[in-house]
């Protein structure tokens, strides 16, 4: 199969812990075609959605260290129709442009797409875990959504609690996280001015601190519904953020059983979403954000686990193009036996 990744750039992957490169790798050593897009690659010649595509190749043996393969790596570019894909993975940080979408619109019937196109245009911020439905607080944190700096402050206010947190919906990596001192109220106009500005738009979540917050966070990574592995990321000292890009560090870690059942809970709702491989941020019971466009954390569990979650990736993949493949089978036949029966 040849799989296109829609990926920031190539020249920024880390490839001792970029999960992106752990699975181009996978895909070409089962002898699949590999190719990578850019965002401003994709374009339109005469109606069909195309893109300029860098397409993997190796002269000798693809090498086994991950390093050397990044480094080896030389590229092939060609215009090349998107539908001729047999899968397209996004694996670019938020925020993407809706025009994105709509290239990819043009053709998400013919290939498969992971995650699906409207799957994502509902879970690409923080807004998402609002159609989860806990209205009693169960596993998600008390979370305040707005534009409106009036109406944040008096959610402050109005709170019992001594901190909460203060991020901006759009962010990712753990960028504009801070904790927010309920006693240090004369910063609260100055840092609500930072983030939101006079047109309203720029949106901030306001969230409870859960308690063991300090202590770090858990990602979990869900595949086909299904959490398939997590660990324990810890903030650097001085630091809120566990976030691995702030300086956080990676522990291993097991799921408890109730996580476990959240987990199965929230996977039929990502499933349901087409949201096939996500990331899941959580503080004990309680999910923080819900990563869908370009969740990493698989090479911190291979290390730190003793597993090759990208093999599981790579094999859902394989499944999702020949699903595809049957199906289009299946109606080419049925096609073909209506046509000869009316003749």
């Amino acid at each position: 199969m040849h799989v296109a990744f829609i990926i920031e750039h190539w020249d920024n992957i880390e490839p001792l812990k970029s999960t992106t490169l752990a699975i181009i790798k996978e895909c070409m050593q089962r002898g699949h075609k590999v190719s990578i897009l850019y965002t401003n690659d994709l374009t339109v010649r005469n109606n069909i959605v195309h893109g300029f595509a860098k397409t993997l190749i190796f002269e000798e043996k693809i090498p086994e260290s991950i390093t050397s393969f990044y480094k080896k790596c030389d590229f092939q570019i060609k215009l090349k129709a998107l539908h001729a894909f047999d899968c397209i993975m996004i694996r670019k940080d938020p925020p993407i442009s809706p025009i994105v979408f709509n290239f990819l619109d043009s053709v998400k019937d013919e290939t498969i797409i992971i995650n699906d196109v409207d799957g994502i245009r509902k879970a690409n911020n923080k807004l998402y875990t609002t159609t989860f439905h806990d209205p009693t607080n169960s596993y998600l944190p008390k979370t305040h959504v707005s534009g409106s700096k009036k109406y944040i402050k008096k959610i402050i206010e109005e709170s019992h609690e001594e901190k909460m947190i203060l991020k901006p919906l759009d962010g990712s990596g753990g960028r504009g996280v801070i904790v927010l001192e309920k006693n240090a109220k004369s910063n609260i106009n100055s840092l609500l001015d930072f983030y939101i500005d006079s047109s309203g738009e720029n949106y901030v979540i306001l969230q409870e601190y859960i308690h063991g917050a300090q202590d770090g966070d858990v990602r979990v990574m869900m595949l086909n519904g299904k959490a398939i592995g997590a660990y324990h990321r810890k903030p650097a000292e001085g630091e809120v953020r566990a976030n691995i890009q702030a300086g956080g560090t990676a522990h291993k870690y097991t799921l408890t059983d109730s996580q476990k059942r959240i987990c199965e809970k929230v996977g039929k709702k990502l499933l349901s979403d087409g949201i096939y491989f996500a990331g899941l941020d959580m503080i004990g019971d309680k999910i923080l954000e819900v990563n869908v466009l370009n969740p990493g954390g698989i090479t911190n569990i291979n290390k730190l686990s003793k597993v090759k979650l990208h093999k599981n990736v790579v094999d859902f993949l394989e499944e999702k193009v020949h699903e595809k493949v049957e199906k289009r089978a299946e109606l080419e036949y049925l096609l073909k036996r209506l046509s000869e029966l009316r003749e």
